[in-house]
């Protein structure tokens, strides 16, 4: 095209990405970008403000087949892997709070059920989760335990026909406002006998009703991040289970990895709906605002800042998009998900920092979003595996050489 051409309808698709979705990938992209428009966007400033998660959006959440989505079954809508991913980037678009409500919602506390639950842990919990009604968390991290969960010091001691756990964890999301928390803990089973593998401490799931005597989670204030979230401190006191609380599947640290997984799986899509929002809102506002007599994007330096960004959103896409597709063939491995989540917020949050500076001052208010976006994922970029996690992942991919320790 000439300089005189018309643009085309939607400039921030480089790369005609769309004739690589499905029509029903397009139709949940579509849903899900007119939901956060119309529920998250007019909204979301002040929630962030304000520091609030906006809870009458959860059922908005629920009816649109958003909780647990890639589940199957159990009132799950089992979507493919690229519409749950669709939707975690229309979600970030909105708030990287809200997609971080969806996360730990399905990817986590739902996952952790559904792949590690009996059928009876799944019959009762998974039906209420889908619809909203049931509220759940994934408890793993701990104070000195961040980066590296096998240092957890939570136990949970087998009493009789009880289970007592006793511990701390840090940076549980949503744990103040959960019905159900999924606790990982160090558990040993005195009854086997000292010289039994199932006597010995090993990690394991534990499901826990918030409202159960010595579970208390208290919101870490005041937060600079993903201010329209929940995340809390947890103290688990004595809290006393009965036996059939433990998650039964896949005892060791392999049960919360894959879930995990999937949480950062989410988080490689979601990381460039703020991206492509961030984009989006600099390229309005390089073409409204004039600036020695011509718009900003008129600028060859403006347009510079403009092509970099748009780069970097199709790059994300596209990254994102071929872990889809592995995921839905069955062929995703762990170190592919490290590169996309290390990848993609690295990539997103450099987008956010070149978009404020197009918008000048006016960048520092909510009145826009790359400066909201830019501390949300800084957040992102720190859980479900900090830039090293995923680097040394990646390192002893390449090299077969654990660095870890």
């Amino acid at each position: 095209m000439t300089g005189d051409d018309a643009r085309p309808a939607d400039p921030l698709d480089l790369l005609a990405l769309d004739d690589e979705l499905s029509p029903a990938e397009r139709a949940t992209r579509d849903r899900v970008r007119a939901l956060v428009d119309e529920h998250v966007r007019p909204h979301v400033a002040g929630w962030f403000a304000d520091g609030v998660f906006p809870r009458d959006l959860v059922p908005r959440l629920a009816e649109a087949g958003l909780l647990g989505m890639h589940l199957e079954g159990y009132g799950c809508a089992g979507r493919s892997a690229v519409e749950y991913g669709l939707a975690m980037a229309e979600l970030e678009a909105g708030d990287s709070g809200i997609r971080t409500f969806v996360s730990v919602q399905g990817s986590l506390a739902m996952s952790a059920i559904a792949k590690h639950g009996s059928p009876a842990q799944r019959e009762r919990w998974l039906p209420g989760m889908a619809a909203g009604e049931t509220i759940g968390c994934f408890a793993l991290t701990e104070p000195a335990a961040g980066s590296d969960p096998a240092a957890m010091r939570t136990t949970a001691t087998r009493e009789g026909d009880a289970w007592v756990l006793s511990g701390r964890k840090r940076w549980i999301g949503l744990a103040s406002i959960a019905d159900v928390a999924v606790v990982w803990a160090r558990a040993s089973d005195p009854t086997e006998g000292e010289h039994s593998a199932e006597a010995r401490p090993r990690v394991r799931g534990f499901l826990v009703p918030t409202s159960t005597p010595g579970f208390v989670a208290t919101p870490i204030e005041p937060k600079l991040s993903l201010r329209a979230s929940v995340q809390c401190d947890v103290v688990l006191d004595d809290v006393r289970l009965p036996a059939d609380a433990i998650l039964p599947l896949h005892p060791g640290l392999a049960g919360p990895f894959a879930c995990l997984d999937e949480a950062r799986y989410g988080i490689a899509w979601g990381a460039t709906g703020a991206a492509r929002d961030c984009l989006d809102s600099a390229l309005r506002h390089a073409g409204e605002r004039v600036q020695f007599g011509r718009p900003l994007a008129a600028f060859q330096l403006t347009q510079a800042k403009l092509v970099d960004m748009a780069l970097e959103v199709s790059r994300g896409q596209l990254l994102a998009l071929r872990l889809g597709r592995l995921k839905d063939a069955g062929r995703l491995e762990p170190h592919m998900i490290s590169a996309g989540k290390l990848a993609n917020v690295r990539g997103a949050i450099e987008v956010a920092r070149t978009a404020r500076t197009v918008l000048g001052g006016d960048g520092i208010t909510l009145e826009h979003p790359p400066m909201r976006h830019a501390a949300n994922l800084e957040s992102v970029r720190t859980y479900e595996g900090t830039d090293e996690v995923h680097t040394l992942i990646l390192g002893r991919h390449l090299t077969g050489v654990q660095a870890f320790r």
